[in-house]
């Protein structure tokens, strides 16, 4: 199975100069553990996730002033939608990383999450018996 099997591509992108808590805000309300920070003063694409806003919450910043400029993962490993999901959960665990942006033609096409590839290996929820 495929990268472009798993990911999902409707995807969340922020802006550089959002608030942490106006990225957790949209994160939320979309469902999402992570989102694409679109930055060309930075280099272009990068990544905020979950953990990077709980990091900056539990170090006491204020997420209502925090940009995420300030948290974004500009060293960004990036998947192709046509990476094997093994190569996609090898990057993953070699990075340390819940999520991969997903690139096709340089341009994103969705995230492929740990959960995701779990989605795609575990078999259905079957209901339990009593």
């Amino acid at each position: 199975m495929l990268v472009r099997d798993a990911m999902s591509t409707v995807v969340l992108t922020v802006g550089p100069a959002h608030t942490l808590r106006q990225a957790a805000a949209l994160m939320s309300a979309r469902r999402v553990g992570a989102a694409i920070v679109h930055d060309p003063d930075a280099g272009g694409i990068g990544i905020i996730t979950e953990r990077d806003i709980l990091n900056s919450v539990g170090l006491g910043q204020n997420p209502d002033t925090e940009p995420i400029h300030a948290h974004t993962t500009n060293d960004v490993v990036f998947a192709t939608p046509t990476w094997t999901l093994e190569e996609a959960a090898r990057a993953m665990a070699h990075g340390g990383f819940r999520h991969l942006i997903v690139l096709d033609g340089g341009e994103p096409a969705g995230i492929v999450s740990v959960r995701d590839i779990i989605r795609c290996w575990a078999p259905a929820r079957q209901p339990v018996s009593a």
